[in-house]
């Protein structure tokens, strides 16, 4: 898909740099540029522009000098839109690049919208959606993990998994529908047993693709993960601990937080909002309580829950223990005393870094005792929330939150329900996951079928 117009804009962040580039797509962009950087235009005189060449950027209406610097040329289909594509690498700051782009501007091109560049690409067929998608998710990556996600989808990676799903599904249908309606021959010894193993398989890869897709999104999107708590239980001090500066404010006096505090930080490769929120209590004016029913919608919507207590009198509970999106959290533990015992007395617990407080309700594995001060369980806490992270994305029954990871979901459940020995259903269950699966990809089932089926013919029949 050719586009009419040529586009131009400025394709780096702004701000003091040694180089910024202006990019310019379209069937026009090797004429803008050239008027830009004053040489000669493709086609006349039957030169083409230079792959790369050092010029001066001119405005092309006054003549003015605007900066020296590199031309790229890249002419369609090969190049990132699919269309012929210049690059004007000028000197970074804020004026050279604005001026060299008001040049392209005045040289014929319009100024791009917000993302056109990849629009086109994914319209040239150069990207697919998901890849498009993951190029986003590459430029607003937080973490290594989260940039390694984001590269493997921009790859196409995932398009070539969801085909290979499709295929081995196309397959396995074919098979079953072969053995139902065209073999007269009695079923060979152990086929059902083996439809039923190739079934679970399919679903055991489905699943795998849903699991990547959910950690794909939280990479994506980040993980939420609020402090909640009466109030001088500690929060603002671990989450100054957790975040590693004086993000929030520390005091003795209760309700000094009214408003929530956020902040980024990379957990085992998990990117996590962080969000410090007033302390729960019967607010003292109307200020503190618009704190406490924001802190209590934050936790609502929350990935992880860090439900901090006081470890003395350490009894939580049983509700607050048990519920999978808390963590239970024991602060002070450098000052507080566990059962009868200092809690510097102990440890040889690694859930909690010591034995279990008595009086703790439950047999809950995830109680973490930290000290904000010194540091004792912090490394333990982000590591129980790394945990609860990775069994978000496995978790059956997980909202996914991604369109991808839903519908897969979907095809996991109508293999789930295909019975151990009942062909006629299986056939039924994997022609419908075939046909969600096709869909997902653009296929069109039922022609792919035949050729599937028919293909199993001799040349002669």
């Amino acid at each position: 898909m050719e586009s009419a117009d040529t586009i131009a804009a400025v394709a780096t962040a702004p701000g003091r740099a040694g180089v910024a580039v202006v990019r310019v797509s379209g069937p026009d962009a090797f004429a803008v540029a050239a008027r830009v950087a004053g040489v000669p235009a493709p086609g006349s005189r039957g030169e083409s522009l230079p792959s790369v060449r050092h010029v001066r950027f001119r405005n092309p209406v006054s003549g003015t000098p605007l900066d020296d610097g590199v031309l790229l040329a890249f002419a369609a289909p090969r190049s990132y839109t699919g269309e012929d594509v210049a690059e004007l690498q000028c000197h970074g700051g804020a004026v050279a690049p604005r001026r060299v782009l008001e040049a392209c501007l005045a040289a014929g091109a319009r100024l791009a919208r917000r993302g056109e560049f990849t629009e086109r690409a994914y319209l040239n067929g150069k990207l697919d959606y998901e890849q498009a998608a993951n190029v986003l998710a590459l430029i607003d990556a937080l973490t290594d993990r989260a940039a390694d996600a984001a590269m493997e989808g921009a790859s196409g990676a995932a398009a070539r998994t969801l085909r290979g799903l499709y295929d081995r599904a196309l397959a396995l249908s074919a098979t079953i529908e072969h053995v139902l309606d065209v073999s007269e021959e009695e079923l060979p010894e152990g086929f059902t047993r083996s439809i039923a193993e190739s079934v679970a398989d399919l679903r055991g890869q489905t699943h795998a693709e849903i699991v990547r897709a959910r950690e794909g999104r939280m990479l994506r999107d980040g993980a939420k993960v609020v402090l909640a708590g009466p109030p001088n239980v500690g929060k603002s001090s671990l989450f100054n601990a957790l975040v590693g500066s004086a993000r929030a404010i520390v005091s003795d006096r209760p309700g000094t937080t009214r408003d929530a505090i956020e902040a980024w930080i990379d957990i085992a490769g998990w990117p996590v909002c962080l969000v410090d929120t007033a302390g729960l209590r019967t607010a003292a004016d109307a200020v503190e309580a618009e704190g406490v029913e924001r802190a209590k919608s934050l936790a609502a919507a929350a990935d992880i829950i860090l439900d901090l207590h006081d470890a003395q009198p350490a009894i939580l509970p049983e509700e607050t223990a048990d519920l999978p999106r808390k963590i239970v959290v024991l602060t002070k533990c450098d000052l507080q005393i566990y059962g009868d015992r200092p809690q510097e007395s102990v440890g040889t617990d690694p859930k909690i870094g010591g034995d279990r407080p008595q009086g703790l309700v439950g047999t809950d594995p995830e109680v973490v005792a930290v000290s904000a001060v010194t540091g004792e369980g912090i490394e333990r806490l982000k590591g129980v929330i790394a945990e609860r992270l990775a069994a978000k994305a496995e978790g059956a029954g997980e909202v996914a939150g991604d369109a991808r990871a839903d519908r897969l979901c979907e095809v996991e459940g109508i293999l789930a329900r295909v019975p151990a020995g009942g062909l006629v259903l299986a056939a039924n269950a994997v022609r419908d996951a075939a046909t969600r699966l096709g869909a997902m990809i653009g296929a069109e089932y039922s022609a792919d079928m035949l050729e599937a089926l028919f293909s199993r013919f001799c040349v002669g029949k």
